[in-house]
């Protein structure tokens, strides 16, 4: 039936998005990513108290979740429940699967479902449902991180642009709801930065801590 195939997506994009990968690869340096920096796991704040390498990596592996829960579901699941027929049925299993590996990262079950942002998972998944709409969207956050230093603005800027860049490359309505509703996760995973945004308090890149000694974005 195809709601077991739904369902399958579901649990596996959520278990693929739920690899808790800063936080196991701060585990291997003896170090609690949890404890130190803004104690998020994303890859911010492991850029930040590992250093670019394993930055990077996280951002990279974190992607690579939400896209491979997307790939798998909209060729290997959808074949297997469809017989590789109906766009719109495949469009569906790519969105449970890609809503499912964001909520994975933000709320792991490893960790008290306690999270991300989904930024990092929130970029692979695009990529495989909507790449140019991700890389009109990418441009934004350079642009906004060039000009301001704060990675939490470009963040919740370009999450802010997601639903224009789809529907500017002509994606179904499905599609644009959709990512108006990944955008607003987004922006409410934000909304700590947010604040400190308002109150001038937030850290800028290369800007050293505030008096505040506020968390970063991640």
């Amino acid at each position: 039936m195809p709601v077991v195939g739904y369902i399958l997506s579901a649990v596996v994009g959520y278990l693929l998005g739920s690899i808790p990968t800063g936080f196991l690869l701060a585990k291997t340096r003896g170090i609690d990513i949890r404890s130190v920096g803004s104690g998020n796991i994303g890859a911010t704040n492991v850029f930040r108290a590992l250093g670019v390498p394993a930055g990077v990596f996280v951002l990279l592996a974190d992607a690579f979740k939400g896209w491979l829960a997307v790939i798998l579901s909209g060729q290997v699941f959808w074949a297997w429940f469809y017989g590789g027929g109906g766009v719109q049925s495949r469009e569906w299993f790519q969105i449970v699967a890609a809503f499912s590996a964001i909520l994975g990262h933000n709320y792991t079950c490893w960790l008290h479902f306690k999270g991300g942002k989904g930024i990092a998972t929130s970029a692979g998944v695009l990529i495989a449902l909507v790449p140019i709409a991700f890389l009109i969207t990418l441009g934004v956050w350079i642009l906004v991180l060039a000009l301001t230093r704060y990675v939490s603005l470009a963040s919740v800027t370009a999450a802010a642009a997601l639903p224009l860049s789809t529907w500017l490359t002509r994606q179904s309505l499905t599609m644009i709801v959709i990512t108006g509703t990944m955008g607003a996760l987004a922006i409410y995973k934000h909304k700590a930065n947010i604040q400190r945004l308002l109150k001038g308090t937030e850290n800028r890149i290369g800007g050293g801590k505030t008096a505040s000694d506020a968390p970063r974005p991640s």
